[in-house]
């Protein structure tokens, strides 16, 4: 087994930003079982997470994650992950394994620690140009996902130390992005986290989604 058992330990950087996004946009994203979560009419939030995982982490890489909506089930509270994106194999395989998510191999450039660009050969995924920090605290917070693997639904819970700090930035996503349709936009806020260490944990089975048939 070439990845390790959860949980998994990652020590690096990361840049989050935030969104407002259109529900009709990105429903057929997500099992029908989970609740969209609406903060305004016909708004949910989203977000983009990239970072890097270095020396100290129970594997070294790079990755990307798209959350179109945050959603809720039976109580429980937390982001849907559509689109996600590593450099790792080991990476793709355990979180496809473990936690069930649709992880891809895709190239990583990090530029300056201005800019970082992510693409899958020649077609570009996105784009984000971020500012450095002018002001950070220590920070410790907690949150949860939930995913599919077969026909179980699962929610696995990350908990996270960082110095963090809002920062400026403005993304673009290339009309050739598979995840361009979610009209990501730009960020209403973008935090960076530095000296960051992230658990994520284990999954746990929550419930079943229906299965759908194609007779394509």
């Amino acid at each position: 087994m070439p990845y390790p058992q959860a949980p998994w330990t990652l020590q690096g950087y990361a840049i989050v930003t935030g969104h407002l996004i259109n529900i009709d946009r990105v429903r057929h994203l997500i099992p029908r079982e989970l609740e969209i979560i609406s903060v305004f009419p016909g708004k949910t939030l989203g977000g983009v997470y990239l970072s890097y995982y270095g020396h100290g982490s129970v594997l070294e890489y790079s990755e990307l994650i798209v959350i179109p909506a945050f959603v809720g089930y039976q109580g429980k509270i937390g982001g849907w992950v559509s689109h996600i994106y590593v450099d790792n194999p080991d990476s793709v395989a355990g979180g496809r394994e473990i936690w069930g998510l649709p992880k891809e191999l895709a190239d990583f450039t990090w530029e300056k620690g201005e800019r970082v660009t992510v693409r899958q050969g020649n077609r570009t995924l996105c784009n984000l140009n971020y500012k450095q920090q002018t002001f950070a605290w220590r920070q410790w917070l907690g949150g949860s996902s939930f995913s599919a693997k077969d026909t179980n639904l699962l929610n696995f819970s990350a908990e996270l130390e960082s110095r963090i700090g809002f920062i400026g930035s403005k993304l673009e996503v290339p009309s050739e992005s598979p995840f361009s349709a979610i009209g990501l936009g730009q960020p209403l806020l973008t935090v960076r986290c530095e000296q960051m260490s992230l658990k994520v944990r284990a999954p746990e089975v929550v419930g079943q989604r229906a299965v759908e048939y194609s007779y394509q």
